[in-house]
């Protein structure tokens, strides 16, 4: 979908291997030697996005929820240069698929790939530019951010490409304006659904710091939550499961969601009382719109009581509370919204099994990754029983990143 790193056709290999990110200048700086390759002169300036984890607060954003994502150091640049002409051209450091595309022909529909969602931040944010729409501009992405993993490539491309266009245009846009004109690309041009949470994670995070996100107004505060000072890590595993029915299931869940709310007489599941949960869930017939029903308001909840506890302390202090509520959301999820698949279930079961804190799926689910809350000296060891059990399985070896809480987008050279 995007133009990221991907190493998903790689075969399986035996043990784990923490895979970490790019050092950010070093890549800012392959990607201006990138853009000089393609389009023969220098990038006015580099410019990245990073992709993102949630912590918790899953498939509730689209309910008006709460949710307590964190960027992660994998990043995607985008190296560009405004042009003396109309026309807007693409490149990609990772596969041959451009665009070449007179600026005012920039219309849903006119693009396809993964340079949509690029074209669609311009398409966006049109309302911002004086004058005529025409300004041309060369863009180059090289995407770090591994692709199907549930990582979020996608905002990191949309959320980039924002942060480019705006400083190449001087459009004083807030960060708030372009995490909405990223959302609008990949809604309404592009055609892919997204709740916002991606691309709020992309562009307001802080390094050190997860963020809250309150899905209603999109309103935004910054929660401590640096790992590393605490001997503590955040384990990603990329399961590389196979995605199936993802767009159809996606919508689904979300239409029972709806069915939900309608059937309970509010706006939304997060007008919902969960004092009152049991009462609520008895009104409603359908018993699969039920089980929707319970995972977003009992995962509000948890999000709720997660942030009270980092507010109340360390992420030392609290790791055992913190961790159960980490396997309360995937069991919420694997029983009640029905979106993991054996893979991720595995993945979290051993991480549990071998010492983790908590674990749960992150992302959209029906494949993507798993984090696992561990002891920073125990990562590698529970990320070899992952692979074993992986193994043991029959499944493709996963792959495994350390996530560090990293900064938002911002301009790199």
């Amino acid at each position: 979908m995007t133009a990221a790193a991907d190493s998903r056709t790689a075969p399986a290999s035996q043990g784990a291997v923490l895979s970490a990110a790019p050092e950010r200048s070093a890549a800012a700086d392959r990607a201006a030697e990138r853009f000089e390759q393609s389009f023969g002169y220098a990038p006015d300036g580099v410019w990245s996005a990073p992709g993102r984890v949630n912590i918790i607060g899953e498939h509730v954003d689209y309910q008006d929820g709460l949710c307590l994502p964190m960027a992660i150091s994998h990043r995607c640049f985008a190296a560009a240069a405004r042009t003396p002409t109309s026309r807007v051209r693409l490149r990609s450091a990772q596969d041959d698929l451009e665009l070449d595309l007179d600026a005012a022909e920039l219309e849903p529909g006119a693009v396809e790939g993964w340079p949509a969602y690029v074209a669609g931040v311009l398409w966006a944010l049109r309302p911002f530019i004086s004058g005529a729409v025409t300004q041309g501009m060369d863009i180059l992405i090289d995407g770090q951010v591994p692709l199907g993993a549930g990582l979020s490539s996608s905002a990191a491309l949309e959320c980039a490409a924002a942060e480019a266009i705006e400083a190449l245009l001087t459009l004083g846009t807030t960060p708030l304006e372009r995490v909405r004109a990223a959302i609008t690309a990949e809604t309404d041009f592009a055609g892919a659904s997204t709740g916002g949470l991606d691309q709020s994670a992309s562009v307001l995070s802080r390094e050190g710091h997860a963020l809250f996100l309150d899905c209603r107004d999109f309103s935004t505060r910054a929660v401590p939550w640096d790992l590393a000072s605490q001997g503590l890590a955040l384990l990603i595993t990329d399961t590389r499961a196979e995605h199936s029915h993802v767009d159809g299931e996606y919508t689904a869940r979300r239409a029972d969601s709806e069915r939900a709310a309608d059937s309970l007489g509010v706006p939304t599941l997060r007008d919902a009382d969960p004092a009152r949960l049991e009462e609520l869930l008895a009104s409603i017939d359908d018993e699969v719109v039920r089980r929707r029903a319970r995972h977003v308001i009992t995962e509000i909840q948890r999000v709720q009581e997660f942030d009270a506890l980092l507010a109340a302390g360390t992420v030392r202090a609290h790791v055992t509370e913190l961790g159960a509520l980490l396997n309360a959301s995937h069991d919420s999820l694997r029983e009640d919204y029905e979106v993991t698949v054996p893979q991720l279930d595995l993945a979290v079961d051993t991480a549990r099994e071998a010492g983790a804190h908590g674990a749960r799926m992150t992302g959209g689910g029906f494949g993507g990754s798993t984090i696992a809350l561990v002891e920073a000296e125990q990562a590698q060891s529970i990320a070899e029983a992952i692979a074993a059990a992986f193994e043991a399985a029959g499944f493709t070896a996963p792959e495994f990143f350390l996530a560090l809480p990293s900064e938002g987008a911002g301009q790199d050279r």
